[in-house]
């Protein structure tokens, strides 16, 4: 049965339909989906395509699938990408950066806060409690937002909806994602949409090229002694840079490098941070404030954040001028369709990771069945923070 799509994937960050689109009004809304946007990546783009593009219409549906299929084949976190996009389309290099940084700032400022009390009592049990209620029910919230996704950029093409099932079972099953199949579904759409395979030019080139979307890619402390700030930038930039697909596939990473390579973190400690990042508003990777915190204090987590989201505002701002100046030909209009197409598949066998994760008793099934539920049922209108909110205090009743 199809969801019904005024409902889906529910109301975060929905606000009265606005008037023309302006930089204010965009920063106002990343301020809002920054500070209540629940749900990760997976949600949050979902959350974007049904407010700035169906609702208010500040966006049309091309614009948008030009910046899922430029956020999915560069490194870097999916939904910090995407925002940025949208303030690129607006107002530039200066759009962009307006926008990410009330994109960022709440969740930043909200996980400094829990790292902080964190520290100071070598660990929070409660943590693990709300995350296994919240998990759950986050879990719902992505499940609709993939669905309504894969339905929008695909719709009744059997061809994309075939890709975005190759996709979906391969991320779902290598529990990764995996760039060089965005890349291929993107060479596909240029040969199968754009107009067949391309012809050489006198000189031997192709009539137009690709976009250039593989670019080269303790208490409250101040600072730690636990490494060099410099070192701890370097590593949460690289983690940035070279990680490709959503947020959450920048978690396998982390997890080399903190816990193993440079031994910053405690096993626990990273499980929690993961957590952290899930159950907070605002894009996963915020992980890396709480990780950064832990690491080197306040300055660790300023610097973690800076260095994790500066890589993702170059590669937007790069290819972005070649995607303005070449939107309508038809090969890079080919490569979008298979890209997308892709991304939802990608974005859905993500999801399935994540139920992996978080289902984990028989009360998990219960509180994710609940919240699917509540989230599609009409009569009452339940925001995701409400949500989110209900379920941690579940976890915290039923699993302390």
């Amino acid at each position: 049965m199809e969801a019904d799509a005024s409902v889906t994937p529910t109301r975060t960050a929905r606000i009265a339909p606005a008037g023309p689109r302006t930089l204010r009004g965009l920063v106002r809304y990343f301020l809002k989906l920054g500070s209540s946007g629940f749900g990760g990546p997976i949600a949050l783009v979902g959350y974007m395509q049904r407010d700035l593009v169906e609702e208010r219409a500040w966006f049309t549906d091309a614009e948008y699938k030009q910046g899922l299929a430029l956020a999915q084949t560069m490194p870097g976190p999916l939904a910090a990408q995407l925002a940025m996009w949208f303030g690129f389309l607006e107002a530039g290099a200066l759009g962009a950066a307006a926008v990410a940084l009330p994109f960022v700032l709440p969740a930043c400022l909200l996980v400094t806060g829990v790292a902080v009390i964190y520290a100071s009592y070598q660990g929070l049990p409660v943590v693990h409690e709300i995350f296994l209620g919240v998990g759950p029910a986050v879990l719902a919230i992505i499940a609709i937002a993939a669905y309504k996704l894969a339905r929008s950029t695909n719709k009744t093409d059997p061809v994309l909806w075939a890709i975005a099932g190759v996709v979906c079972a391969v991320t779902a099953i290598a529990k990764t994602e995996i760039v060089w199949l965005f890349l291929a579904a993107g060479l596909f759409g240029i040969v199968y949409y754009g107009g067949g395979l391309p012809k050489r030019t006198p000189g031997g080139a192709a009539s137009i090229s690709p976009p250039a979307l593989a670019v080269a890619v303790k208490g409250f402390a101040w600072t730690s002694s636990g490494a060099s700030l410099g070192t701890l930038g370097l590593f949460f930039a690289k983690a940035s840079a070279f990680t490709f697909g959503s947020g959450l596939a920048i978690v396998p990473f982390l997890h080399q490098g903190l816990v193993h390579d440079h031994h910053w973190l405690t096993e626990p400690q990273f499980i929690d941070a993961v957590a952290i990042g899930l159950i907070s508003p605002g894009p996963v990777v915020i992980m890396a404030t709480f990780a950064g915190y832990l690491v080197g204090g306040i300055a660790g987590a300023a610097i973690a954040t800076l260095a994790v989201f500066l890589p993702v505002y170059v590669f937007v701002i790069a290819p972005g001028r070649y995607l303005r100046r070449h939107g309508e030909h038809p090969r890079l209009q080919g490569f979008i369709k298979g890209a997308t197409a892709a991304a939802a598949g990608a974005i859905a066998g993500a999801g399935i990771v994540i139920g992996e994760q978080v289902i984990s008793r028989p009360g998990s099934v219960i509180i994710a069945l609940a919240a699917l539920a509540l989230l599609l049922q009409r009569r009452i209108k339940v925001p995701e923070p409400a949500l989110v909110a209900m379920a941690a205090a579940v976890g915290i009743t039923a699993f302390s």
